[in-house]
């Protein structure tokens, strides 16, 4: 009898296992990359666990932010959730091209990542936000490292950004230096609005810095397609990138059979929309009060089930 009822519930288990799979194309992982930033991990781990409860198998697989473009291209990787307009424009539009990887709809979500400095590095460069000013004094902006340059804080260098084009060819007396980590660009951002000591660096939003700290963007030559492609357009008629970062939407982008392999989940990724708002309270979450991540999305999952539900309907 006690044989007969294991047998029954092993039955009732496979049956619901089915029930709850049988609207899934396949069972193969669905590969989704994380990066090196807590919004995007937060923005993937949403979206996978919501794939998840609609009984796909998924894998997160950890890529660079601009190499990925090649696994994506092959179908060894499947879905990146954060192309940002700032700086994955010109590897989105060659992968495009390829026809290997098409885009997936916007996150919602809208991009702005340019050099930032503390509102009080203006007693000190009066003529910010102009980057001619900074320039003008750069050496306020130096570190015993640098001087007389003055001191850019990058993001990590797998971000593209093209910051060490955009000095070279705006002759500009500073020096490009590379943040190792997302959290290390922060830090140091911390540690010098503490002591009110010189910097400037790579600020972006959705975050929660902007709102956290005062301070404004730095002011280039607006961006233009042709400023990136085109030396002759510009300030500087022999150089490219003489120009500021452009903005735009955060986009999703994925391998072509995607959609033919797994056409409930391509549908949902497309569904996928989130708000700045969110999103910025989100890492806000995780990143100054110490929730987890794993537990910012739950909390996430559970207050808003109404909006992700929608998105695998």
């Amino acid at each position: 009898m006690k044989i007969k009822y294991m047998l029954t519930a092993a039955m009732l288990t496979a049956l619901g296992a089915t029930s709850v799979n049988a609207g899934v194309e396949s069972l193969d992982p669905i590969k989704l990359t994380t990066h090196d930033w807590t919004g995007q991990i937060i923005t993937t781990t949403i979206m996978g666990e919501v794939l998840k409860k609609a009984g796909y198998n998924v894998e997160y697989v950890q890529a660079d932010y601009i190499a990925q473009f090649a696994g994506l291209k092959t179908g060894d990787l499947d879905v990146a959730m954060e192309i940002w307009e700032t700086t994955g424009r010109e590897a989105m539009d060659e992968a495009f091209a390829t026809g290997n990887v098409v885009n997936m709809g916007k996150t919602g979500m809208d991009a702005i990542e340019e050099w930032w400095y503390p509102a009080y590095m203006e007693e000190l460069c009066p003529g910010l936000p102009d980057w001619k000013a900074m320039n003008d004094c750069a050496e306020a902006f130096s570190t015993p490292e640098t001087a007389p340059l003055g001191r850019y804080l990058g993001g990590p260098v797998t971000w593209g950004g093209f910051d060490d084009e955009r000095v070279e060819a705006l002759g500009m007396d500073f020096e490009v230096v590379h943040a190792g980590t997302d959290a290390a660009l922060f830090a140091e951002l911390e540690s010098a609005y503490q002591r009110k000591a010189p910097i400037v660096l790579w600020l972006y939003s959705p975050h929660w810095a902007p709102a956290k700290y005062e301070g404004k963007f730095v002011k280039f030559p607006p961006y233009s397609v042709e400023c990136y492609n085109d030396a002759s357009v510009g300030m500087n008629p022999d150089a490219a990138y003489d120009c500021g970062k452009p903005t735009g939407p955060i986009w999703k982008v994925g391998w072509k059979g995607v959609a033919e392999k797994w056409p409930g989940a391509a549908a949902a990724i497309g569904n996928f929309d989130i708000s700045n708002g969110d999103m910025g309270a989100l890492v806000s979450a995780v990143d100054l009060d110490g929730v987890s991540i794993d537990a910012a999305v739950a909390g996430w999952l559970d207050a808003n089930k109404a909006i992700w539900s929608a998105w695998i309907k």
